[in-house]
């Protein structure tokens, strides 16, 4: 056997001391990556609690501003509607719902006036004559209640489309009649439509082609009409608007005789109590907007019509 050497016992010193060094390094460089993930997934966290945060102040800014909205002795031009305290506040536009097309009241009874309105709209927007003929009549099975009548124009009731023969429940109820998918499709298509109105035209906020659907109205009438009922600005609900005290004046700004005026006069009305709110909150980059529908009469509490986030 062998005879044992001490000799061969004996390590490099360098080659151990470098081993070392290299084995501290490589821990150090596992606890440098555990520490950046760690930190990371501690920044992650803070900022979806912070975005979260945001959410919930822009959303309740939101709400603040619809609240303002909601008091009976706001009107659409009044500055509180608008608020900004640092990276927080709200903008909030008030509407009248009247301004918009009802489509319940110009379909309810067939009434070949109220019809004409939204034909002539319709007309406006580009939409062919066979084509508004097929969307009317089908829109009038759709909502009418069902007497076994059937329009002309109007598809058949098949198992896949069977009209539920009542009002419209939404605006957004039009996509699912015969022959407005196209029309349906286009942007702001729904701008100029309601059924939460109380009827009749609110010549206050109508629109320029709700007012050019108009019996009797030409393009120059309209214009200076407009010009006249939205100021400097051009824009409605704001404080430099033309006030008008009734429907008097307003036959007066466009220009219409009295009996020129008879033509509207069952379509039309003045200041609608029925409102839309829009109010837009904002928490640093983040908006939240929401909803209101509202019927607002001076003196009485204002009664909710529905409430949403848009």
């Amino acid at each position: 056997m062998k005879a044992f050497s001490p000799k061969l016992e004996i390590r490099n010193p360098k080659l151990t001391s470098g081993a070392a060094l290299m084995l501290a390094l490589w821990a150090l460089f596992m606890l440098s990556a555990m520490v950046t993930s760690w930190a990371a997934d501690i920044q992650s966290r803070l900022t979806l609690s912070s975005n979260a945060n945001r959410v919930l102040s822009a959303e309740a800014m939101a709400c603040s501003g619809a609240d303002v909205a909601l008091h009976p002795a706001i009107s659409p031009s009044s500055p509180n509607l608008h608020r900004q305290i640092g990276s927080e506040g709200y903008d909030t536009h008030i509407a009248g719902e009247g301004g918009r097309l009802n489509l319940n009241w110009l379909t309810a009874g067939e009434d070949p006036v109220r019809l004409d309105i939204l034909r002539r709209y319709l007309e406006l927007k580009g939409v062919d004559l066979n084509d508004r003929d097929t969307m009317i009549d089908a829109l009038l099975d759709w909502v009418e209640a069902n007497t076994g009548l059937h329009r002309l124009n109007a598809p058949p009731e098949t198992d896949e489309y069977r009209p539920p023969h009542a009002p419209l429940g939404s605006v957004d109820e039009l996509k699912e009649v015969a022959g407005w998918k196209e029309f349906t499709s286009r942007p702001g298509w729904a701008d100029d439509f309601t059924i939460n109105s109380t009827g009749p035209i609110d010549l206050a906020w109508a629109s320029r082609d709700v007012l050019r659907a108009l019996p009797g109205m030409r393009d120059d009438l309209v214009d200076r009409f407009l010009q006249l009922r939205q100021g400097p600005d051009g824009i409605d609900g704001t404080a430099d608007d033309f006030l008008f005290n009734n429907l008097t004046n307003v036959q007066t700004a466009l220009g219409f005789t009295a009996e020129q005026f008879q033509q509207i006069a069952a379509l039309v009305i003045f200041k609608d109590p029925v409102f839309r709110i829009t109010s837009v909150g904002k928490s640093g980059n983040v908006k939240r907007s929401v909803q209101v529908l509202v019927r607002k009469v001076l003196g009485d509490v204002p009664q909710l019509i529905s409430w949403k986030e848009i």
